[in-house]
């Protein structure tokens, strides 16, 4: 698969990694171009750099900024039309108190609307920066990423992707059930920053027999 992830932080780092090594074309794109060139050289294994308004020419975009520069991120993109776009943000308050929407809505729901021609799907917003540079495991077992869209075609994609990274992947179904989702990675924090339990951990669940 040919993947550009908007964001060159830890988080889109992780995935580059993880997706490179899963034998996909990664790009990392960044507003700041020679950022978005320092985390390429960092990750290896055959990841380019780009612009922003270069993350298009993918088929699978990544948005691994933080939710308030989401929007921003798509229109520096074109739009995304017709593109998988994965949302991996959680819409959290600015001092991680909790989450600044949800219940009746989620942050995916609010990108799908902005971006109403994407194929939005909704994943890996429950796993740690630390437990992808760790392979994607956590307690020594693959993480689970749970995927949600209303696009079925797009959410078998990001099922593929996440499985060939070293994922446990989950279908979730519809793009409603991000209202779900996003709260599971607010008690992640919690329990992993605010209550001292550490990083190494991710929700890893028991498929049904």
């Amino acid at each position: 698969m040919d993947i550009s992830i908007i964001g060159a932080g830890n988080m889109g780092k992780g995935l580059a990694a993880l997706f490179a090594k899963g034998g996909h074309r990664v790009t990392l794109a960044a507003r700041d171009v020679a950022k978005a060139e320092a985390a390429a050289r960092d990750v290896g294994n055959g990841v380019a750099s780009a612009a922003v308004s270069d993350a298009a020419r993918a088929d699978i975009v990544v948005l691994a900024v933080p939710y308030e520069r989401a929007a921003e991120a798509i229109d520096a993109a074109g739009g995304l039309s017709g593109k998988v776009l994965v949302d991996i943000t959680n819409p959290m308050k600015a001092d991680f108190s909790g989450l600044s929407i949800g219940h009746t809505t989620s942050a995916a729901e609010e990108l799908q609307k902005h971006a109403p021609q994407a194929r939005v799907v909704k994943a890996f917003n429950t796993i740690f920066a630390q437990v992808l540079q760790n392979g994607g495991k956590a307690g020594g077992r693959a993480a689970t990423t749970f995927v949600a869209s209303d696009d079925a075609d797009a959410r078998s994609v990001v099922i593929e992707l996440a499985s060939s990274a070293g994922f446990e992947a989950t279908d979730t179904g519809s793009l409603v059930t991000a209202r779900f989702l996003e709260p599971v990675a607010a008690l992640n924090i919690t329990l992993g920053y605010g209550l001292g339990h550490g990083t190494d951990m991710a929700p890893t669940w028991q498929r049904a027999a």
